[in-house]
């Protein structure tokens, strides 16, 4: 299958589910389709596909999070402190700290982090996905209980930006 036969299946799947993002790597391509406000027709954006490092693929490869405040509008955020950015949920899902039970927490609040820092979990459709920041800065409130649903564009972290 070519590869724009497969951005176009995957629209397709993105478009028809609840899912905020889908990421495939396959052969050192990675592929992310992000599901973005609708602005202006455009409902769905591309993001450009990357060269990635070969590696071993699970069953169900992780999704990488969406950019902290743009993914939503910021008015469903708590009221932050000044100087802090809510971290937004990309996705509709559970959330999960760890990754598994008997572990530790991927971050807590005075926790640093940057771009590639894993902030938690999201199970959705019975598949982990992986969140990151996709920023640098300190984890200041941690605003979701673990195990607990979370909808698309909730607010789950606020980060004091470095």
């Amino acid at each position: 299958m070519e590869l724009h036969e497969k951005i176009q299946q995957l629209a397709k799947i993105l478009r028809d589910s609840d899912l905020g993002e889908i990421l495939v790597e396959e052969e050192g391509i990675r592929i992310r389709l992000r599901k973005s406000a609708p602005a202006k027709g455009r409902e769905y954006m591309a993001l450009p596909a990357m060269a990635a490092a070969p590696m071993a693929l699970p069953a169900a490869a992780p999704v990488a999070a969406s950019a902290p405040a743009a993914a939503a509008p910021v008015a469903a955020a708590p009221a932050a402190e000044a100087g802090l950015v809510p971290f937004l949920s990309p996705m509709v899902g559970t959330f999960y700290r760890s990754p598994s039970p008997d572990r530790e927490v991927f971050v807590k609040v005075g926790s640093r982090v940057n771009a590639d820092s894993t902030l938690c979990i999201i199970e959705a459709m019975k598949v982990m996905n992986e969140i990151k920041a996709e920023t640098s800065g300190e984890v200041a409130k941690v605003l979701v209980e673990n195990g607990a649903p979370v909808e698309f564009g909730q607010p789950l972290f606020l980060i004091r930006p470095a």
